[in-house]
């Protein structure tokens, strides 16, 4: 089964778009040795689509989605994904 998702375009001068899917529900846990994230199909296609958005060409490193607790997802720390140039 194919799962098509549709990823914003990252046009220069406009900044990121990161769209979410609707009823989308994500949680995040973190221990002393592990981090969980634990989404429906709606938070997982979205945070799918948030990591595309990042990986595109000509996204500037440093770019970055900021999840905020009790905001997006369910948690007690907020939870960021960044861009970084590695070779």
């Amino acid at each position: 089964m194919d799962h098509v998702i549709d990823v914003p375009e990252c046009r220069a001068g406009e900044g990121l778009r990161f769209v979410w899917d609707d009823d989308f529900e994500i949680e995040l846990t973190v221990g002393s040795t592990e981090v969980v994230i634990k989404a429906n199909r709606a938070g997982l296609t979205s945070l799918a689509r948030h990591l595309l958005t990042l990986a595109q060409q000509g996204v500037h490193e440093g770019s970055h989605i900021h999840l905020t607790a009790d905001q997006e997802i369910e948690s007690e720390i907020d939870l960021i994904l960044e861009r970084v140039e590695r070779d």
